[in-house]
C-alpha cells in the first residue's frame, strides 16, 4: 500500500475487512467486521448480540472504562470491548481515519499478539481517499504525568514522535528503549509484528482472576525464570519495548485524531498512556485542531511543518 495516503485528505478502508479469532483474556471465539465510513465519523466499535446492535462506543479516551492489562471501551450501560489497543494502533499506524469496527463479543481477537494480522488484512484491503481535510490534534505545549517512577510527556511536535523506554527486574528484559518518527512505513516494519508478553509466574494468579484465559504461545511470548518459552524466540531484540510503543499508539488514538506531538513514555503502560491523554485533553490551552493543507503525498513531519509555518 502506497504511503501516499500519509496527507492531506481523511482516509477510509477500500471494502469490508472479516476477522475472526479469540479473545486473549475471554478465551471466547469472537468475529470482527471493518466497514468502511464516511468522512469524520472517525474510529467506532458497534457491539452486536445475536445480530442487533447493542452499543456504539467511539473510540475516545473519556469511554475508557478499565485499564487492567488491556484498553478497555465502554458505555454507560455496562456494554464494554476490551483489548482494543492493537486494532487501533493498525488503524491509526496506517493512517486510517474512518472506520466502523462491528464486534460480536466483548474483546477484539488477540490473532497472533501483535497488530501485522490486521495490517496485512488492512494492506490487501487497501485505503479509499476521502474529499474532507484530515484534521490533526496538535499539542500546543508540555504534558507532563508521573506516578511513581513511571511518566508520560507530550511535547509540540511537527510529526508524530514517539520515544518509548521499559525497564524490567527480569534479565530476560532489562531495560530497553527505542524511538521513531512514526510513519505507515515505520509501523508496518518496525512496530507492528511485536507481540505482547507475560510471565509464567503470573500465569495462575491472571486465571483466577479471569484473565489471560486464551493466552497461549501462539499470541504471546512467555516469559520464563531466565528464558523465552516460545520455541521459535523473539522476533526482535527489542520486541518488548516495541510491543509496548505499538500499545501507546493504540492507546494514544483515543485522543480522537492523529496527533502532531513527540510522545516520550518511561516505565509506562495502558494506564500511564491513558493518563496523559486526558491531562491533554483537560488543558483546552495545550492543544487545538487544526486542517491539513489541500496537498497531495505528503508525510505527517511535511504537513506538520506546512501547518507550523500557516501554510
Amino acid at each position: 500500500m502506497s504511503n501516499r495516503f500519509i496527507g492531506a485528505r481523511q482516509t477510509t478502508i477500500a471494502r469490508e475487512i472479516e476477522v475472526t479469532g479469540t479473545g486473549v483474556h475471554s478465551g471466547a471465539p469472537v468475529s470482527v467486521i471493518l466497514h468502511p465510513a464516511g468522512a469524520d465519523t472517525g474510529l467506532r466499535f458497534l457491539v452486536t448480540k445475536r445480530g442487533r446492535v447493542v452499543a456504539e462506543i467511539p473510540a475516545h479516551v473519556e469511554n475508557v472504562k478499565n485499564l487492567t492489562l488491556c484498553t478497555v471501551l465502554g458505555n454507560d450501560d455496562g456494554v464494554t470491548v476490551s483489548t482494543v489497543e492493537h486494532l487501533l494502533a493498525a488503524l491509526r499506524g496506517l493512517a486510517v481515519d474512518n472506520c466502523i469496527i462491528e464486534i460480536d463479543s466483548k474483546e477484539v481477537p488477540i490473532m497472533d499478539g501483535s497488530a501485522e494480522p490486521f495490517v496485512e488484512l488492512i494492506d490487501e484491503t487497501g485505503l479509499r481517499e476521502l474529499q474532507a481535510p484530515r484534521r490533526f490534534l496538535k499539542v500546543l505545549r508540555p504534558i507532563r504525568v508521573e506516578e511513581g517512577e513511571s511518566w508520560g510527556e507530550l511535547l509540540p511536535h511537527s510529526g508524530f514522535h514517539l520515544d518509548v523506554e521499559i525497564d524490567f527486574s527480569s534479565d530476560v528484559i532489562g531495560r530497553q528503549r527505542v524511538s521513531y518518527e512514526m510513519s505507515p512505513g515505520v509501523f508496518r516494519n518496525e512496530i507492528s509484528r511485536c507481540r505482547t508478553f507475560g510471565f509464567m509466574s503470573d500465569v495462575e494468579r491472571l486465571w483466577k482472576a479471569g484473565l489471560a484465559l486464551g493466552a497461549n504461545l501462539t499470541n504471546t511470548v512467555a516469559i520464563g525464570e531466565d528464558k523465552i518459552m516460545n520455541r521459535e524466540g523473539l522476533r526482535h531484540p527489542h520486541e518488548f519495548v516495541r510491543h509496548k510503543m505499538l500499545d501507546a499508539i493504540g492507546d494514544l488514538t483515543l485522543a480522537g485524531h492523529p496527533m502532531l506531538a513527540a510522545y516520550r513514555s518511561v516505565r509506562g503502560g495502558h494506564r500511564l498512556n491513558s493518563l496523559v491523554v486526558k491531562a491533554l485533553l483537560a488543558d483546552t490551552d495545550a492543544w487545538t485542531l487544526v486542517q491539513a493543507p489541500r496537498v497531495r503525498e505528503r508525510s505527517p513531519v511535511d504537513i506538520g511543518l506546512a501547518i507550523a509555518a500557516g501554510e
